[in-house]
């Protein structure tokens, strides 16, 4: 396989990481290699003319794909699926939509679950957990709630098995990546009892932590904040550029 010229536009956070996440797992497989461009989120680089022309939508992750004439891909779960239809040509991390379309259904329903459930609720209830201007209880309650529902979801889908998608426990593929970064920020949420209320996803979550790919795509573009002082200096300073984000 020709090595891919894939330029990765991301920053910090779950939707960034699961790209990233993606982007090692085929690396530690096939030897694709990437760049990073992390996006300052506090220069609001994500709203500049040169970054609407990559991802008009303005967030991150985007890549733009060098080896195949510049071609732009935005929204995480697309990404992820173009990056497998071009580059696991030997389906390590989903499956073969022809030879396997049982399975490739369950991929996508659960890559959609997560993508249309788990990641705006659970991004709503980081807004209003953390980065609203004012403390409105409904609000927070509200989104801790639905997320901690759609967590349920994932606890009956995971009993007996390790993985979301595939026959039997599951095979560890891009259904996985995509909701593991959100799940795993569960504490910084407000996701009470966690350990006790979701066993089968505490373990799912652990299974994946330890991959090696999956550690070293954690840490792009930079290692989250390690203690909980430097955690809230970060949300601090994160508060100013969102409220002007969403003007």
């Amino acid at each position: 396989m020709a090595t891919a010229n894939i330029k990765l536009y991301t920053a910090p956070t779950p939707n960034g990481k699961k790209v990233s996440i993606h982007l090692e797992e085929l690396k530690a497989v096939y030897g694709l290699s990437y760049e990073t461009r992390a996006i300052a989120f506090s220069k609001l680089e994500q709203k500049e003319p040169w970054y609407l022309e990559i991802n008009p939508n303005g967030r991150i992750p985007a890549i733009t794909d060098n080896s195949r004439g510049g071609f732009n891909v935005f929204e995480s779960a697309a990404i992820m699926l173009y990056l497998s239809q071009h580059y696991d040509l030997e389906h390590k991390f989903w499956f073969d939509p022809t030879a396997d379309p049982n399975s490739y259904s369950e991929l996508l329903q659960w890559i959609f679950f997560i993508h249309g459930g788990v990641g705006p609720m659970q991004g709503q209830a980081n807004y209003f957990n953390k980065f609203a201007s004012e403390k409105i209880p409904y609000a927070i309650n509200r989104y801790v709630q639905e997320t901690r529902r759609l967590y349920g979801v994932l606890e009956m889908r995971l009993k007996d098995r390790e993985y979301l998608a595939g026959p039997g426990k599951g095979k560890f593929t891009i259904a996985d990546m995509n909701g593991f970064p959100w799940v795993k920020g569960h504490s910084y949420s407000g996701i009470e009892n966690f350990e006790q209320d979701f066993p089968n996803v505490k373990a799912w979550v652990e299974r994946i932590d330890a991959r090696p790919a999956v550690q070293e795509g954690w840490n792009v573009p930079t290692p989250p904040p390690a203690t909980k002082e430097e955690q809230e200096k970060a949300v601090e300073a994160a508060k100013a550029w969102i409220l002007a984000g969403n003007k």
